[in-house]
């Protein structure tokens, strides 16, 4: 099977054996071995793919996004906006004032909910990552899992009917858009493809000097976890023999922040030593998702009973996604 990432191992286990004269079954070069593999070739799929789709974003302002959402009710604009989530880049702190944005425009709180949940938990450096690492299947998985939750969550929120619990200010902000300002929504559609290349390879240089530091220490923690953990003691905290694995590690999750550019690493050394998939990628929705400068400043614009909903809401359906997904995978 061709593997468009030989190069890139061949050189590590050179490098490892060779020049550094290492075993790559020794703790130190099993480590530089997942080190030296998974720096160029996750920063390659980075910039790739990040590329690609930031040309074919060029079509996709967040003022279109917002107009596409205005007026949708119900079930409908859920799943609406949580497939919008997913072809927008926006990790969680910046997905926030876009939030803010619909509310304010009169987009539905159920449905910016859907897309705060699906836009930086199912995006494209997400889908990537773990297309590279764990294939076809378990990308699918991860897409229809995460879309499945942002649709269910942002549902329940809007029949709960908390637009209470919203800060007064945001529905005091009026909606005042002239027909010029309607017209720039679609000016993307003027750009050439040069242009829209241009767009391309500046979000892609843009997302690799924003991410590179964390892939490189999530690597590293990866490697580190690779090479020194052993693997029975991976297996006896989270193993599939734990039947509170799941929860412990979204638990955990919660009040960390970690670009997923940088947790991925960890997540495959972690799947590496033993822990089940479906494990370590709810702890990663759970670091992505709900991550803690998010909820500082959604703490801005909702009420703490609101934000309680959101994080239990959210929690528990990564939990439930966790056991799904070992279930599958089994």
């Amino acid at each position: 099977m061709f593997d468009p990432f030989y190069p890139f191992d061949w050189l590590a286990t050179q490098i490892v054996t060779r020049l550094l004269g290492l075993s790559i079954k020794s703790h130190l070069g099993a480590s530089l071995h997942f080190f030296l593999y998974d720096v160029p070739k996750v920063l390659t799929l980075l910039i790739v793919i990040s590329f690609i789709v930031g040309t074919f974003q060029s079509f996709l302002e967040p003022e279109k996004v917002r107009h596409w959402l205005e007026g949708k009710r119900t079930f409908g604009g859920n799943i609406l906006a949580a497939l919008v989530g997913i072809i927008t880049p926006f990790c969680s702190c910046s997905a926030v004032p876009l939030f803010i944005g619909f509310l304010e425009a009169g987009v539905p709180l159920g449905v910016t909910f859907s897309y705060l949940i699906s836009a930086p938990m199912v995006n494209e450096v997400a889908v990537v990552l773990i297309w590279g690492l764990f294939g076809l299947k378990v990308t699918l998985l991860y897409i229809g899992f995460g879309v499945g939750l942002a649709i269910v969550a942002g549902y329940t929120i809007g029949l709960l009917k908390l637009e209470k619990w919203v800060e007064p200010f945001v529905w005091k902000i009026q909606k005042s858009r002239s027909l010029e300002a309607q017209t720039e929504e679609f000016e993307s559609n003027q750009l050439t493809w040069n242009q829209r290349f241009e767009q391309g390879w500046f979000q892609s240089s843009q997302i690799v000097q924003s991410v590179w530091l964390y892939v490189v220490l999530g690597i590293a923690i990866g490697a580190g976890i690779h090479g020194y953990v052993p693997t029975t003691l991976v297996t006896q905290i989270a193993g599939p023999d734990n039947p509170l694995a799941v929860p412990i590690a979204v638990i955990l999750g919660v009040p960390l922040y970690a670009n997923i550019a940088g947790v991925m690493p960890i997540t495959e050394a972690l799947v590496n030593k033993g822990m089940p998939l479906g494990t370590v990628l709810a702890f990663t929705m759970a670091v992505t998702a709900l991550s803690l400068p998010e909820m500082v400043i959604l703490k801005k614009v909702l009420r703490p009973q609101l934000l309680a909903v959101f994080i239990s809401l959210v929690t528990l359906g990564i939990i439930s996604i966790g056991y799904l997904f070992n279930a599958f995978l089994a």
